[in-house]
């Protein structure tokens, strides 16, 4: 009897201690599966004064300009002068900038010639016109960052960012200098992101205009709720033709 009980002692001893004293078996970790982000560099010669070009970033394909529409002036009577045209109305703003004395922050609006909707083609992220940028119902966060490897964002922290919708302007894309001795330019009106934009900005004074390049990191939250990160790495063309854009990307973050 005593034998037997022990036999029985034993054996539940091996199998309730055996996970301990016995070589587990060892689980891999899960492997983590594989990032879908897209990274790369987007190039665009957006140095005319009468295009943009439209980038999608689910499906990144060489940009295809979009003509600024221009109104038919034989067709069309401007405005009285001195009459503003309504809120928002799309058209061809022309403004005098004080180009010679205080600069172009000292402007009056002229003349406006109204003109069909600005086209562009059915699925698109942002779009770029020289110095100029906006996005398709999105919004943009400036970080501090010069890197896009720098991003250390959660999905939390970037849904909690003060993002910047764009905003309606009507003296900023400037798309007609055939007046520009009498420093008037014609401006497309036209929401853009003016956050977006800040990547390079253009001042006058001094002639010719001087550039300034903002090489942070921008995060586009678009209009389905997924980021991208944006950054602006050069403006100059192997020639130095200026508003030639190189523009790094990942998408999504």
């Amino acid at each position: 009897m005593l034998g037997t009980a022990l036999s029985l002692l034993f054996s539940a001893c091996t199998g309730l201690f055996g996970g301990i004293y016995d070589d587990p078996e060892v689980t891999p970790p899960p492997t983590p599966p594989a990032s879908d982000a897209k990274e790369g560099t987007i190039v665009i010669d957006a140095t005319s004064w009468t295009d943009w070009y439209y980038v999608d970033l689910n499906n990144i394909e060489e940009p295809t300009p979009y003509p600024i529409p221009f109104p038919d002036t034989e067709l069309i009577d401007p405005l009285p002068p001195g009459i503003l045209p309504p809120a928002n109305a799309t058209g061809i703003y022309t403004y005098w900038f004080d180009v010679w004395n205080k600069g172009i922050s000292v402007n009056e609006f002229r003349s406006f010639l109204p003109t069909d909707e600005q086209p562009a083609p059915e699925e698109w992220s942002f779009a770029v016109h020289r110095n100029n940028a906006r996005t398709n119902g999105g919004a943009v966060f400036e970080t501090q960052f010069t890197d896009i490897g720098q991003l250390d964002y959660s999905r939390e922290e970037l849904e909690q960012l003060p993002f910047t919708a764009d905003e309606w302007t009507d003296n900023v894309v400037w798309a007609d200098q055939s007046q520009m001795l009498n420093s008037l330019v014609g401006s497309q009106g036209i929401e853009i992101n003016n956050v977006l934009s800040s990547w390079l900005r253009l001042d006058i004074p001094p002639m010719p205009p001087a550039f300034t390049h903002n090489k942070h990191v921008f995060i586009l939250r678009l209009a389905d709720g997924s980021f991208a990160a944006l950054q602006l790495a050069n403006y100059l063309s192997p020639t130095g033709a200026k508003c030639y854009l190189t523009i790094n990307y990942k998408y999504p973050i």
